[in-house]
């Protein structure tokens, strides 16, 4: 089965329900793998679950498929949804949390500009297409949403009431001293998950420089957020973001379903 192509289809999947491929899908199938009549792929759309699905048509650049067999039922994650709210950074590195976030199980990706964000327009056709393609090589079911960018205030505001917001913190309450020093540090993330397992959350990811300090006030006054820390050492973010959605994973998420 895995050595299958694999693609991500917006057309119902139904047993003998043939359908079109977008023009760059069937030239992946018929032209790169050099696929021809009957041979097979498999496809997901995020509502009728995995599906073998045969080449039952080519036509010039185009091709159709019908799907055969349910290799897989839709199922919903066994832990509770996850939103990702991040700072974009430089373009290889947004890149790299977007596609991260998408293997790691995110429902949503939101980007956010705070005071320190640097980067404050991003190609959100892009970002769409690196989670896609991320989804179809890791076996997931669906796709996360990949949301435009919005004020931390607005995106914050989006939430669903009961979101638990996963704050991570790394400053200090020291005016004077290398990143606040250590006073008023955040709890570690591994002992503040646990209090919050089973409610979704939204892990917050600052920019470079960390959030400013009367960001990093409003956070703390929230009622629903969770300042945490992610160690001694300071993270660049997007390996803040890789180690803040792994930790919650293993506590709080799907990785033991």
């Amino acid at each position: 089965m895995s050595s299958m192509p694999r693609l991500f289809v917006n057309s119902d999947l139904v047993a003998g329900g043939a359908f079109a491929l977008d023009e760059g899908q069937a030239n992946y199938l018929t032209r790169v793998m050099r696929l021809g009549i009957g041979d097979a792929a498999r496809v997901f759309n995020g509502r009728h679950g995995e599906w073998r699905a045969e080449i039952s048509k080519i036509e010039g650049r185009r091709a159709e498929l019908t799907p055969v067999d349910q290799l897989r039922q839709q199922a919903t994650s066994g832990g509770a949804p996850l939103t990702l709210l991040f700072a974009p950074v430089k373009k290889s590195e947004t890149d790299f949390i977007v596609e991260k976030a998408t293997e790691l199980g995110a429902a949503r990706i939101q980007p956010v500009i705070t005071e320190r964000t640097q980067t404050r327009t991003v190609r959100l056709d892009r970002f769409q297409k690196i989670a896609l393609e991320a989804a179809e090589q890791t076996e997931r079911l669906d796709l996360p949403e990949v949301t435009d960018a919005v004020s931390l205030d607005a995106a914050l505001a989006a939430l669903p009431d009961g979101t638990a917001v996963i704050f991570c913190d790394e400053a200090g309450d020291e005016a004077d001293a290398p990143w606040g020093g250590q006073a008023g540090r955040a709890r570690p993330m591994a002992d503040v998950l646990p209090d919050i397992k089973g409610r979704p959350a939204a892990i917050l990811i600052g920019p470079e420089g960390g959030f400013s300090p009367a960001e990093r006030s409003h956070l703390r006054a929230r009622a629903d957020t969770r300042p945490v820390g992610l160690g001694p050492r300071i993270l660049r973010a997007e390996t803040a973001a890789v180690a803040a959605m792994t930790l919650w994973q293993a506590i709080c998420g799907d990785w033991r379903d």
